[in-house]
């Protein structure tokens, strides 16, 4: 299989192991490296590269998971939503199954009669407009700057088609606001970032540069395990030499400009507000509603939602797995009353979720 059996061949990732062993070797303290993005989280499990690497180095996980960090109240205000009469919502699978406040899903919803729908893409949501038009379609949209292109993408056709029943209730993030709270959280004490390599191919470089400036490392990391591998083993030269940067491993996918023409495209549909994130509180900026002159699709212009009182699940730690600060084995929950089958929390829902991962993996 090209461009991935490659990065997996046995004797170059021996040689990775090798490489991290001995600039590991060179450096007096014990390193802590965050891998920002879920899909990372899980291919370090699934390979069990932990397991591997030198006691003085630990990975941890950070708040990489779009499903994981939204938080409760947009959760429950998805599920008002999906119960007004005439509504269709429609959404990527793994949010059905997050739970709101006091175990309220959306799959729970749609049990009770609820038009709930799994879709691929906003495309296919755009379709269901199309083929029920006497129905309003909204669409629950979550994720980071890989995927805020592609609703902006559809956003501009629905707009130049004229479509009227449909809608997106935009619960979208950017990576950089949540990486500067890490960075200035005194009780975290990590030294490196394996930064993420689908959402740098839209940021590029310039994104992570408050890193390199804290006295961090930073490296752009594909998902293979030599990529991975390359990448601890780059963060662990640049603490080794002392000269931090924002380097990128995963040069096959991410240039140093990202992809300005989808970032124009975001910035054209969307405009940034404070958006709250699971684990990391309100955070300014940090989140993407509809810029006005795409108002009309704009779920809280067209609907009536109002405020809903909602709360985490007791006992819940994903909001210090999402950080950083907790492992999933802390949680009281986990394996317990917290398994895949039955999800307390979004970290164990998420198939890029850390609780998922570890339950799995670990």
């Amino acid at each position: 299989m090209k461009y991935s059996d490659e990065y997996r061949d046995p004797a170059l990732v021996e040689r990775l192991y090798a490489g991290v062993r001995d600039v590991a070797a060179g450096i007096d303290a014990p390193v802590t490296i965050m891998e920002i993005c879920g899909t990372h989280t899980h291919a370090i499990g699934r390979f069990g590269i932990k397991s591997r690497l030198p006691d003085t180095v630990r990975l941890i996980s950070g708040p990489g998971c779009p499903v994981c960090v939204t938080a409760v109240e947009d959760i429950d205000r998805s599920i008002l939503m999906a119960r007004l009469p005439g509504v269709i919502l429609t959404t990527f699978g793994d949010m059905v199954r997050v739970p709101g406040t006091d175990g309220d899903t959306l799959e729970r919803a749609r049990a009770q009669g609820a038009d709930v729908r799994v879709v691929a893409s906003v495309m296919d949501a755009v379709k269901i407009a199309a083929a029920e038009p006497q129905r309003e379609i909204v669409f629950l949209g979550v994720g980071f700057e890989t995927t805020a292109p592609t609703v902006a993408a559809t956003l501009r056709r629905c707009r130049e088609r004229n479509v009227r029943n449909f809608s997106v209730f935009s619960v979208h993030k950017v990576i950089p606001p949540a990486i500067q709270v890490l960075l200035d959280d005194p009780l975290l004490s990590v030294d490196g970032f394996l930064c993420p390599g689908h959402v740098s191919t839209i940021l590029g470089v310039d994104a992570y540069e408050p890193i390199p400036r804290r006295g961090k490392a930073a490296v752009i990391t594909g998902f293979e395990p030599a990529d991975i591998l390359q990448g601890v083993m780059m963060i662990l030269t640049q603490i080794a030499t002392g000269k931090v940067d924002v380097e990128i491993q995963y040069g096959r996918a991410v240039n140093r400009e990202g992809n300005p023409v989808a970032r124009k495209m975001m910035s054209e549909v969307f405009r940034p507000m404070d958006a709250r994130w699971r684990g990391l509180g309100k955070l300014p900026g940090s989140g993407l509603a509809l810029a006005d002159e795409y108002a009309t699709f704009d779920v809280f212009n067209r609907f009536d939602i109002p405020t809903v009182e909602s709360k985490e699940v007791a006992g819940c730690l994903c909001g210090g797995v999402l950080t950083g600060r907790k492992s999933p084995a802390d949680c009281p929950l986990f394996r317990t009353r917290c398994t895949p089958a039955h999800p307390v929390g979004p970290c164990m829902v998420s198939r890029e979720g850390t609780c998922a991962a570890y339950y799995r993996y670990y």
